[in-house]
């Protein structure tokens, strides 16, 4: 199963090759640096034996087909404690990828941009982001059907220079933008020792840690920020006016570790809320407002309203950090990248939109190795220390930013395939009936 430190992976090593050769620059200085660096990783991980032993790279994850013999199992074990009735419906990784691509291309969207943004969404749903997964496709889809985002459009470089970019995305999918410009600022970084890329006219480019996860597998220190439609109500206010704006931050480490932090800057994505409101549960005091302003845990009211409360909550619960955090990331995506920001984005809704998004997203890559020796060394050893520190209680570890996802990796592969909602599958079986292709089929 693929890891969150996925070093060794060709594929970024492919798309910035592909990219300079469609630049004119030197194809095979970049080549040479980068199989050099590649070179590094595998020797500070180990990676011949260890990587076809524990990892694979991503495209491989995608393939994933249930275990037979892995009768003594936890997840058997559970399963055999089950009715068969109650037994779970499993996805493999493989049919779910295979048929976000078919709703894809059912409305004109071209193959390798159906797979760019189907593969996204299955990288989200298989680290346990399924906020940011399958729950986006109806969506996506409809902003397709309605012509409110182009599934054809490529981005353009508008200005550059040796350590900058700023990109027009052309109102193309979040995954075709965020590819480019996070392999654009992985260029920049192994030339200059940084990249920092901004795009504007961009639409909902799910995960932000899948962006950060293509410059960790380079050996680059990745950075990513979106800013998203107003869903954030400012500390003090009742009216959204920010996004969830989240934020990603990610680095590899020797021993095959690493740390990558995704987050939202209000209390929760807003796909939490979703997910709640899919199982009919209640959420948490403190993660959304009602109408009159008061804190709500009713899940239908709270979806309905659009108004998230910021990162920590109230202001007597320090909520002014998580509103300082989200204006911080629309300052430096919609703000600097010229494209909408604030209350300017339109809202968006299952139903899609009638215009035109015009997000604003920003990718940075940094070569740790322009800094202090032994960046991977040292860093496995805060994680260490992290994860090594007295807990509180014996029966919980201290995890540390992305253990929970390569946790959720680990069950997915146990488990042979992805256990969706049951509302989610009838949101699933109803766009097949829609767009008149092939439904999932369980394993």
């Amino acid at each position: 199963m693929a890891s969150l430190t996925l070093c060794c992976s060709r594929r970024a090593l492919f798309a910035n090759t592909h990219h300079t050769k469609a630049n004119g620059s030197s194809t095979w200085r970049l080549m040479h640096t980068l199989q050099r660096r590649q070179q590094q990783l595998q020797q500070s991980c180990g990676r011949l034996r260890a990587a076809a032993a524990a990892t694979t790279t991503i495209r491989t994850a995608f393939a994933i087909e249930p275990k037979v013999n892995a009768n003594c199992s936890a997840f058997q074990q559970r399963c055999n404690t089950t009715d068969a009735k109650k037994k779970p419906k499993l996805v493999s990784i493989k049919e779910s990828r295979r048929f976000m691509i078919d709703c894809f291309k059912a409305v004109c969207v071209p193959e390798d941009h159906a797979v760019a943004q189907a593969e996204l969404l299955v990288g989200a749903d298989i680290r346990g982001h399924f906020s940011h997964g399958m729950n986006r496709l109806e969506m996506y889809v409809n902003d397709l059907a309605t012509n409110a985002t182009d599934g054809k459009a490529e981005p353009e470089i508008l200005s550059e220079t040796k350590a900058t970019a700023w990109v027009e995305g052309h109102n193309g999918l979040g995954a075709v933008v965020g590819n480019f410009c996070m392999d654009l600022a992985i260029d920049k970084a192994f030339d200059v020792g940084v990249g920092w890329v901004c795009a504007k006219g961009s639409n909902h480019y799910g995960m932000a840690g899948w962006y950060v996860l293509r410059a960790m597998e380079m050996g680059l220190v990745g950075m990513s920020m979106t800013n998203t439609s107003p869903l954030m109500a400012p500390t003090g206010a009742k009216k959204a006016a920010l996004g969830t704006n989240p934020l990603s931050m990610g680095a590899s480490a020797d021993n095959c570790d690493g740390f990558l932090l995704d987050m939202a800057t209000t209390a929760v994505a807003v796909g939490k809320i979703e997910m709640q409101r899919r199982k009919a549960a209640p959420i948490p005091a403190g993660w959304a407002l009602d109408p009159n302003g008061k804190v709500t845990t009713d899940a239908e009211l709270a979806f309905k309203t659009g108004c998230l409360m910021p990162l920590g909550g109230a202001e007597d619960t320090s909520g002014y950090k998580g509103f300082g955090l989200g204006a911080m990331v629309d300052i430096l995506s919609g703000v600097m990248a010229g494209a909408k920001y604030s209350t300017q984005v339109r809202s968006w809704t299952h139903h899609g939109a009638d215009i035109e998004a015009d997000l604003g997203h920003v990718f940075i890559a940094v070569d740790p190795s322009c800094f202090a020796p032994d960046f991977g060394k040292r860093l496995s050893d805060f994680n260490s220390r992290l994860r090594g520190i007295e807990k509180a209680d014996p029966c919980k570890p201290v995890l540390i930013a992305g253990d929970k996802e390569k946790k959720n990796l680990e069950t997915i592969e146990e488990a042979g395939g992805i256990e969706y909602l049951e509302n989610q599958l009838k949101t699933c079986e109803a766009l097949a009936k829609k767009l008149k292709i092939k439904p999932l089929k369980f394993l």
